[in-house]
C-alpha cells in the first residue's frame, strides 16, 4: 500500500507520497473574514444593524467542503494515510472524508498535532512516522 502523509491547516495542504518521496500542494482558496460589529446610532436603545454571522460561516463550510474534495481527489483509495497539521483543520478533514469516502476514511493510521514545517521537514517526519510504525509492527 502507499505511504501518504497530509499535512493540512486552512490555508494549504500538502500530500506526501513516501513511496515516491513526491509532494503535492494544493491551497485552499478560502476567504478569510473579518466581521465588523453592525453600526449603532447616537440614541440609547436605538436601532442597530446586526452582523448575520452565519452566511459567513455557511460561506466559509462550503469552501472547505470544496477544499476537501481537492485533497481527496489527490488521494488513492489503498492509501495508509497519516493527517498531521496544526489547529483543528486535521480533525474537520477527518469528519469531511467520513461523509465523503468511507473507504479512504478507514485507511487513515492517526491524526497528529504538529507545528509548521519546511518541505523537506515535512517528507522527514512522514518517512519516519512510517519507518517507525513499521519497527512496531515487527
Amino acid at each position: 500500500m502507499k505511504q501518504i502523509g497530509i499535512w493540512i491547516n486552512k490555508d494549504k495542504a500538502f500530500i506526501i507520497d513516501n513511496n515516491r518521496d513526491t509532494m503535492i500542494t494544493i491551497s485552499s482558496n478560502i476567504e478569510h473574514f473579518h466581521i465588523h460589529g453592525g453600526s449603532g446610532t447616537r440614541f440609547k436603545g436605538g436601532p442597530q444593524d446586526v452582523v448575520q454571522d452565519s452566511k459567513y460561516l455557511e460561506r466559509e463550510k462550503h469552501q472547505l467542503r470544496v477544499y476537501f474534495k481537492d485533497i481527496i481527489s489527490h488521494i488513492n483509495n489503498e492509501s495508509h494515510i497519516i493527517i498531521f497539521g496544526p489547529a483543528e483543520a486535521g480533525m474537520m478533514f477527518l469528519k469531511a472524508l467520513e461523509k465523503i469516502n468511507k473507504t479512504i476514511y478507514k485507511n487513515v493510521l492517526n491524526i497528529v498535532k504538529t507545528d509548521f514545517m519546511t518541505p523537506n521537514q515535512l517528507k522527514a517526519w512522514v518517512r519516519d512516522f512510517y519507518k517507525s510504525k513499521t519497527e512496531n509492527e515487527v
